[in-house]
């Protein structure tokens, strides 16, 4: 079995914290819970989707602020935060804030792009503006030099018993280094390299030089780092569906199977006219899991992953999968959880 050249370093999960519309807060403390649960489990980092006009937790960067006041440890992230929904500046504040109430654990993952069903919401998003709209690469670097500490105004000091800063405050001067691009394509990968961000790859990529789903991945990683000033040492996390079964009922087997193999179709092939290419979901034990991911090329090239959790499952299926990960799959990685 192919080996990894290092063993794991960091374990982290995502969820998208689903929600019944008519129970929303259920959704939202369950979400919390599970934070909760991996921090205890030893998790490394625990991370939130987002999601705009549906089902999900459409404030990720509210719900860590809560996260962090019922956790010590586990670092939080968003995987990934939709640009083109935000104004940096605000942002900027926004994320700060949480990084200082965390002591320091926040790691913002950010893409960009137009918001998605554009035409149906730009009236409400960006009204009489929707159109000078720009939401490509400049976004997301307004967005770091606020968030590294470049003056967002001209004006600082004292008028009458106020005092103004020109750089955005709260200033966390190590929340910069721990800012993380999504990308899944060689141009975003690249762009972060030079821009010294982190990089998050998933298991959606562009089939642009190949359709060989491990092919364009590892491309990524490796495109990335060349482009970065840090080289090999620059922080690279995969994220992918992976479903242990060590200790899953019969039930949950099954249910677990049927959702892999219900997906299964889209990964034959490149999606739709961006000619999208998905990773299949693992499901399997840990062992079984092991062995699938030693094999890919990517992987061997990380220490840091980030799964994903399966998004319409039950609060007591993810209490399963993530205490097999922490204690099955992890292990199996080279990992070791801390305490």
């Amino acid at each position: 079995m192919p080996q990894p050249s290092q063993p794991l370093r960091k374990l982290g999960f995502l969820t998208i914290g689903l929600f019944d519309a008519d129970d929303p807060a259920r959704g939202h403390e369950s979400t919390l819970g599970i934070i909760e649960l991996g921090e205890r489990l030893g998790f490394d980092s625990a991370w939130l989707r987002h999601r705009h006009l549906q089902y999900g937790i459409s404030s990720p960067v509210a719900v860590l602020a809560a996260a962090s006041q019922r956790t010590s440890r586990i670092e939080l992230g968003t995987a990934v935060t939709p640009l083109g929904w935000e104004n940096p500046l605000r942002l900027a504040e926004d994320l700060a804030t949480v990084d200082v109430l965390s002591g320091g654990r926040l790691n913002p993952g950010i893409s960009v792009g137009p918001p998605m069903h554009y035409d149906q919401v730009k009236d409400a998003l960006y009204p009489g503006t929707a159109d000078a709209q720009d939401f490509g690469y400049e976004r997301v670097a307004r967005l770091l030099d606020f968030v590294r500490g470049k003056p967002a105004s001209d004006f600082s000091g004292v008028e009458g018993f106020e005092v103004f800063s020109d750089r955005v405050q709260p200033h966390s001067p190590g929340l910069g280094r721990r800012m993380w691009y999504g990308g899944g394509s060689l141009s975003s990968a690249r762009w972060a390299g030079e821009h010294a961000m982190n990089f998050l790859t998933s298991s959606v990529v562009k089939a642009e030089e190949s359709e060989d789903f491990a092919e364009v991945q590892l491309s990524h990683v490796r495109a990335f780092r060349a482009a970065h000033p840090d080289g090999d040492r620059a922080r690279v996390s995969q994220g992918l569906v992976v479903i242990p079964t060590d200790s899953a009922s019969s039930a949950q087997r099954a249910k677990y199977e049927e959702y892999a193999r219900k997906r299964l179709p889209r990964t034959a092939a490149p999606q739709g006219p961006a000619r999208l290419m998905f990773a299949p979901d693992l499901v399997g034990t840990s062992d079984e899991i092991a062995e699938l991911l030693h094999a890919q090329a990517a992987f061997r090239e990380i220490d840091e992953v980030a799964f994903a959790l399966p998004f319409t499952f039950e609060h007591e299926d993810y209490v399963q999968i993530l205490t097999d990960m922490a204690t099955r799959l992890g292990p199996a990685l080279g990992w070791q959880p801390t305490t």
